[in-house]
């Protein structure tokens, strides 16, 4: 498969694998959390979806395209410990996090989402939903849409 090809494959997912979470989230009460923004294309994928839930974002650097930009009071920058421990200290209770957190190197990234799960778990509501491309641990792994191949995208379950 071509790396075209496999952006297209993860783009699918990414639509997909939200758009799913946000319609099962639906009775849940809570704010969704975006790690890493980038150039704010899945933020405003789902702020669309979710129109009516406050949205997180956390980030190293502000840098998404400009109709992209979080409310300065819902963007944390900094280093993800800091900032994830910042919001427990809030109090938030995170009902849809979107993980999409990568250096582009498997190993750094699989172990960057073993270390951060730890501090995700706290944040999430009974039965929220953790959407990932990274393998998170401490979480129910679940099947996400059929559309989505198993090892494309990664669907967890709060417990």
């Amino acid at each position: 498969m071509s790396r075209l090809e496999s952006m297209r494959r993860r783009l699918t997912a990414q639509i997909d694998g939200i758009n799913w979470a946000a319609e099962t989230i639906a009775p849940l009460n809570g704010d969704v959390l975006e790690l890493g923004l980038g150039n704010g294309r899945t933020y405003d994928h789902l702020r669309d979806r979710l129109p009516n839930r406050r949205i997180w974002v956390i980030d190293r650097i502000l840098q998404p395209h400009p109709s992209c930009i979080p409310p300065a009071e819902c963007f944390l920058q900094g280093e993800a410990d800091a900032m994830l421990a910042r919001l427990a200290d809030q109090g938030a209770r995170i009902v849809l996090a979107h993980y999409d957190f990568g250096f582009g190197v498997k190993d750094k990234d699989v172990a960057e989402g073993a270390r951060l799960s730890p501090l995700i778990a706290p944040l999430m509501v009974p039965g929220g939903l953790v959407v990932s491309q990274q393998p998170l641990i401490g979480f129910e792994q679940i099947a996400g849409p059929d559309t989505i191949a198993p090892d494309r995208y990664l669907f967890y379950r709060a417990p």
